[in-house]
């Protein structure tokens, strides 16, 4: 008899937790869960532009790459475009931002704008949400008497992942809404 009430128990857990955990995010939540979705696209946009900053000390740019790379959702992928080539390369986050600290230029110039939400937050099987936030880039690149020898203006899109996730504080189990990156898919890329 224990075994059946277990077994139960077991199935009732699995047919209400899940509603739990995928509970629906309200007006109130989703607000504060966009806006911290975007305050980490703009540490992002920061993080970029201190490691793409050659004047950044290498153990300084390090430190930043770490701390950029925790922004972001395991395996995603940033993408590099150029005027001069069509195709689009996908690199590994952190190869992309050791890469973007060697680019062969004495100074660069990276610079975020229109940051925003192009689709809202939709619903995942799994109870967790996606959306996609759009940035334009503007990338400057100098050479050593200050010239500027490239420029462009890039359109990104974001994937952006909301999900659910628990913490113990004090003994006590919290439940909360994380937000992480994930891949930086190119758009467009054009000339300034």
């Amino acid at each position: 008899m224990k075994y059946k009430a277990s077994l139960f128990s077991v199935l009732l857990c699995m047919v209400f937790l899940p509603g739990i955990a995928q509970e629906d995010i309200s007006p109130e939540r989703k607000q504060a869960i966009d806006s911290l979705a975007l305050e980490k696209v703009r540490d992002l946009s920061k993080y970029i532009s201190i490691i793409g900053d050659k004047e950044t000390p290498f153990s300084e740019a390090n430190r930043v790459i770490e701390r950029a790379v925790e922004l972001f959702m395991e395996g995603s992928e940033v993408g590099v475009s150029s005027l001069y080539k069509p195709e689009i390369n996908y690199y590994p986050v952190r190869v992309y931002f050791e890469r973007l600290m060697r680019l062969n230029y004495s100074r660069v110039e990276i610079e975020w704008y229109k940051i925003e939400y192009v689709s809202d937050l939709e619903r995942q099987p799994d109870g967790s949400y996606v959306g996609v936030i759009t940035i334009f880039q503007k990338f400057s690149g100098f050479d050593l008497e200050g010239s500027l020898i490239y420029q462009d203006i890039t359109k990104k899109d974001i994937t952006v992942y909301v999900k659910r996730k628990e913490t113990q504080i004090a003994g006590r189990l919290i439940g909360f809404w994380d937000v992480l990156l994930g891949d930086i898919r190119i758009k467009e890329t054009m000339k300034l």
